[in-house]
């Protein structure tokens, strides 16, 4: 095999595992899941909400907005840079397992941000409503495992 051929190869793979890696990337954060779906119809349309409970919820929800679209550009530079390490060591190196480790620290912190914001918008509702809310959260947490 010439070392054109190999470099060739060696260059193919490494952009297939860049790919690999923003396409796992955006599986995780770019499509909402359809227990957040779930959990905003309950709030939306199934528990009664008073007119002061809607506003302090929209409140929460546009804090919470803005900072997950930016850790979601925090994930999506994370990526790039794993795809980089990827492309640059073409193994398993110590840039790949750094940009790894970045990714999962991104990954950490959305997560404690989401439950950040669930546990803020509980605290607006009355003693049913976060019963019924606290199902739904339980719910999605457990489909996976279901």
């Amino acid at each position: 095999m010439t070392a054109a051929r190999r470099a060739v190869i060696i260059g193919f793979i490494a952009f297939l595992a860049a790919v690999a890696g923003v396409f796992v990337g955006r599986l995780l954060v770019d499509t909402p899941k359809p227990s957040e779906a779930e959990l905003h119809t309950l709030l939306h349309r199934e528990l009664t909400l008073s007119a002061d409970q809607e506003k302090r919820l929209q409140a929460i929800e546009a804090k919470y907005s803005g900072r997950r679209e930016a850790l979601e550009l925090e994930m999506r530079a994370s990526n790039i840079r794993l795809a980089q390490a990827i492309e640059a060591e073409h193994g398993y190196g110590p840039r790949v397992t750094k940009a790894i480790d970045e990714t999962h620290e991104v990954m950490g912190e959305l997560q404690k941000e989401t439950l950040r914001h669930l546990f803020a918008m509980r605290s607006v509702l009355d003693r049913d409503q976060a019963a019924m809310f606290d199902k739904v959260v339980v719910k999605a947490l457990t489909a996976d495992a279901r």
